[in-house]
């Protein structure tokens, strides 16, 4: 008696969903501006659309120092539900400190004002980005960088806020400081852009932080052996855009061959409504960081996008 021929399993229709908890939506170049002149007309409605089209529902715009920070705070108004900020003074930025008038602390209490008031809106959903950038040092002495990230530390545990933290060369003085504070921020938070060692990143994990990976994380061979060694658990994806693209020369990009991108990519100078700009890095190409992520794990995309939006969503208060 013949059989039946086994009726074949749809196609997936799983689509990836992912939240970017690091984008700079509020530099110049989202409007257009390049360098102090304007090439083209704002487009950051265009920007936040192909995003959504591409998956990316939910943008966690980074604030790197007050007047960044009010400005997030605006988009994050006008885009509700979908646009959400972090409110800090970057470790690059730390110098305004120092020059803001009458004092240091009118600047901590200002931050801490515009804290409370847009966590109370739910426009605010992490305090950051703060830390230390040693390898940027021309910007902002290491002296300067050690007493506002503890200063910005101090307002942390008053806020209550998950952290949104960067680090760069500066691991050691970066965690012992962080240890100092850990047992008053019991919702931790993540260290974006992570680039560091393996040691390093085992370090933070152990201690309850999450990692933030973006094309700045795929560039080496050794950055793919520390990627692939996260635990899913802690993992967190990002673009840090306009920056931190993944480009052809970076050691992941071999996992990207048959990625289709949103959108068309033309230079600048030939924009057009509709077109991505080549160079400025956008939240729909954040799909790129999770199928090299996969890749190196050597695991289904869904594994991957799907712990980082649980993950994402439970450290930040923005589930569903």
């Amino acid at each position: 008696m013949a059989t039946e021929s086994p009726i074949p399993e749809p196609p997936s229709s799983y689509k990836p969903r992912y939240i970017d908890i690091g984008i700079n939506l509020t530099d110049p170049v989202y409007s257009g501006i390049y360098h102090g002149t304007q090439r083209h007309p704002a487009d950051l409605h265009a920007v936040v659309a192909r995003a959504k089209e591409a998956g990316c529902t939910k943008l966690i715009v980074t604030g790197s120092d007050l007047a960044e920070s009010k400005k997030a705070v605006e988009l994050a108004k006008e885009y509700p539900g979908t646009i959400y900020t972090t409110i800090g003074v970057h470790p690059c930025s730390c110098t305004q400190f120092e020059t803001h008038d009458p004092s240091p602390e009118d600047l901590l209490s200002q931050l801490k004002k515009l804290a409370i008031e847009a966590k109370s809106s739910g426009h605010c959903v992490a305090f950051g980005e703060i830390g230390l950038d040693y390898d940027r040092l021309t910007l902002c002495p290491k002296k300067t960088q050690l007493k506002y990230f503890t200063a910005q530390l101090e307002l942390a545990t008053e806020l209550q806020l998950p952290l949104f933290l960067h680090s760069r060369a500066a691991h050691a003085d970066f965690l012992t400081i962080l240890n100092k504070y850990s047992d008053r921020l019991p919702k931790r938070g993540v260290v974006h852009s992570f680039t560091g060692s393996m040691e390093e990143m085992q370090e933070l994990v152990q201690r309850g932080w999450h990692i933030g990976v973006n094309g700045c994380s795929l560039k080496t061979e050794d950055n793919l052996k520390v990627v692939k060694e996260i635990p899913l658990e802690r993992l967190m994806l990002e673009t840090d855009g306009p920056w931190c693209e993944i480009r052809a020369s970076h050691a992941g990009s071999k996992y990207l061959k048959g990625f289709e991108e949103v959108g068309r990519w033309v230079k600048k100078e030939r924009w057009a409504e509709g077109n991505c700009v080549k160079g400025r890095n956008e939240p729909c190409v954040i799909g790129k960081v999770g199928v090299v992520v996969a890749g190196v794990r050597g695991v289904e995309l869904r594994e991957v996008t799907e712990m980082a939006w649980g993950n994402t969503g439970r450290v930040f208060g923005i589930e569903g």
